[in-house]
């Protein structure tokens, strides 16, 4: 296990004087006004303990109505209050991966994935999704072996922007009933779908773990607040776990996501469809861009197929991306988050198609 390539480039960002910097995943939105205040009306009204290890009864209640509403299930399902996605996805290796099981994720992937297997002792498996990123069940089925556990699935993606379409994921959810596969649903941007309804493959397939946080859609990344849900035996045994590791989520920031699930966030969507529409107009042509229809990424073709060649030259020039050898096999591409200001993603695009020309 090496250090996590993102944060390279994030600590060398808090030494560099004012760098145009793509790289992070963060929004550049701050936590909506109401959900501030509610995290300090709660810390006045004492959730500064420890909580149950399962989550707050409130939330757990606003997540029952919430999904109720969504997917039309009863109040049956078990919840778990996590320490953000990153979190969720420790327990759920620790819990379900053992020596020598094999892990299947698309390639590109979030960079924790194959190293939480590897920290399990698993075994994972990269399936290629070059070079449209496009979700291709055929390659999943080809690479199942007896030995395989589990596929984790990460719908809008990160780093490409992909996002899976109610067709796709219904071929997926067949696959993995014929060969009794757990799927985790890493939905952590679920909120940030452009071109087309987002559809949950927890809607499809009964057996999902289904992960969603509140850092992306809300800003609250140092919040640390995700919840889970899926098949009973699993969400105890991970909330067992959860006791002799994280002990519980930070209270304050529980209380807040209550509100959270009924805070309107189109307003921000809209304004990341907008920079998500620049980043395709500007680079689209030079780059050969595959059009990102989620998340705040894209995952751009690097002149020369050398992303870290290319990526040192941005960074010689103050741009701050992530080269593609961080999320993949390959090191073909290179990974931008447009989660900034307008007049820095700007200025970070025109550089970039500079350098792109010579």
């Amino acid at each position: 296990m090496d250090a996590s390539g993102i944060r390279k480039v994030f600590d060398l960002a808090a030494k560099m004087r004012d760098p145009i910097n793509l790289s992070i995943g963060q929004p550049d939105f701050d936590v909506p006004e109401q959900l501030r205040q509610a995290a300090v009306q709660a810390i006045q009204n004492g959730y500064n303990k420890y909580t149950q290890t399962q989550g707050l009864a409130e939330l757990h209640e606003a997540l029952g109505k919430a999904c109720q509403a969504e997917f039309g299930w009863n109040n049956d399902h078990p919840f778990l209050v996590a320490s953000g996605v990153s979190g969720a996805l420790v327990l759920a290796m620790l819990t379900l991966v053992n020596p020598g099981d094999e892990v299947l994720f698309l390639d590109p992937y979030f960079v924790m994935y194959k190293h939480l297997v590897n920290l399990a002792g698993g075994v994972p498996i990269a399936v290629d999704t070059y070079p449209d990123f496009k979700l291709d069940v055929d390659k999943i089925a080809r690479a199942i072996t007896p030995k395989t556990r589990l596929l984790i699935l990460n719908s809008p993606a990160n780093p490409t922007g992909a996002v899976y379409d109610e067709s796709q994921l219904r071929q997926l959810a067949e696959l993995a009933g014929r060969h009794n596969l757990l799927v985790i649903s890493d939905e952590i941007y679920n909120l940030f779908c452009y071109d087309q309804p987002f559809v949950s493959m927890a809607s499809l397939y009964e057996n999902t773990l289904l992960m969603r946080g509140f850092s992306k859609s809300y800003a609250m990344t140092g919040w640390r607040v995700a919840w889970v849900t899926g098949p009973k035996p699993i969400i105890e045994k991970m909330t067992m776990l959860q006791q002799y590791s994280f002990v519980c989520a930070p209270s304050m920031a529980q209380a807040a996501c209550v509100p959270a699930l009924q805070a309107d966030m189109s307003a921000e969507v809209a304004q990341y469809r907008r920079k998500r529409d620049m980043v395709y107009d500007m680079l689209g042509e030079t780059f050969g861009l595959v059009r990102p229809a989620g998340a705040f990424y894209a995952f751009v073709p690097a002149p020369g197929k050398n992303a870290t060649a290319f990526v040192q030259k941005a960074i010689d020039n103050n741009v701050l991306v992530i080269p593609g050898n961080v999320f993949s096999s390959r090191d073909t591409h290179f990974r931008i988050s447009y989660a900034t200001n307008d007049q820095k993603l700007q200025q970070g695009l025109e550089i970039l198609v500079k350098l792109a020309k010579g």
